[in-house]
């Protein structure tokens, strides 16, 4: 693979990665193109063989500390030829010397491990069809209503840095909606639902506990009607578990999320919906 030739996407590239990403099952939202780039638009990379697309994969940086890599994907005529081995590298380098963490899925788990990823726990998608769910009787604003200061310092509880600009995006695309429960002053719960390939999924779900998390869900579920919805949540968090298979859910797949090195610690308590298992 000495012909590859590695690059920065450009902006509307990176919607031949979520293309590629749906093809491969994975099921994209069909506005996260724009989103993904908010946070680090220098963070996605193609590589080409006589000017056609051979492999893709990001490495977003967070800030000075934290990366995260998903989209590591060859074209299917290509794989096992050194491709993924190279743009690989490419996008670790893009990290330096941050901690970079990743939802790897299982079968690769051990290939990670020897790029220098340790496990941290598993993450399992829950999918199914639901009925249409009445709006929750207790309060619940839109998420766009919220002070950013409040979403993002609640966000530092459940993630590992700072991604100001990428939750902006993801709040605030046409298509996708976003509700949050306020007591106290401070977030309970919030969470966002957006249309997907197929059907909706919800993420992030984070809330004080699984009463506060149904009351948000209930919300979301409220917005989008009846229909396929899918939940990615922390093997680790039994009530994020138990939630979902509450509404009837099956789980899809799973992933391993795994780190480089130390993360600040973090709320998995809190986490009853991944964000997104490209992006973190």
């Amino acid at each position: 693979m000495n012909d590859l030739t590695i690059r920065t996407m450009r902006p509307e590239e990176i919607a031949l990665a979520i293309d590629w990403a749906a093809a491969e099952g994975w099921n994209p939202g069909l506005a996260d193109a724009p989103c993904f780039a908010a946070e680090d638009p220098q963070g996605f990379f193609i590589g080409e063989l006589d000017g056609e697309p051979a492999a893709v994969v990001s490495c977003v940086n967070y800030g000075a500390q934290f990366s995260f890599l998903g989209f590591y994907i060859v074209r299917p005529d290509l794989r096992g030829r050194g491709c993924g081995l190279k743009i690989w590298n490419a996008a670790i380098a893009h990290a330096g010397r941050r901690v970079i963490g990743l939802d790897g899925v299982v079968a690769q788990q051990a290939n990670y491990q020897k790029s220098g990823f340790a496990l941290a726990y598993a993450n399992v998608r829950y999918g199914g069809t639901i009925t249409a769910s009445p709006a929750p009787s207790t309060s619940v604003v839109a998420l766009s209503d919220v002070p950013m200061a409040l979403i993002e310092a609640d966000d530092a509880t459940v993630f590992p840095a700072p991604r100001p600009a990428f939750l902006r995006a993801w709040i605030n695309t046409q298509g996708h909606v976003g509700r949050g429960l306020i007591r106290d002053g401070r977030l309970a719960g919030w969470g966002v639902i957006r249309p997907c390939r197929s059907g909706r999924k919800i993420g992030p779900l984070v809330a004080d506990d699984r009463a506060s998390a149904e009351i948000i869900l209930s919300a979301l579920l409220a917005n989008a009607g009846s229909g396929e919805i899918f939940l990615d949540v922390p093997a680790v968090n039994g009530d994020a578990v138990a939630l979902a298979q509450g509404l009837g859910l099956s789980p899809v797949f799973e992933t391993a999320r795994m780190y480089t090195g130390a993360i600040p610690p973090l709320r998995t308590d809190r986490v009853f919906g991944v964000t997104t298992f490209e992006l973190g």
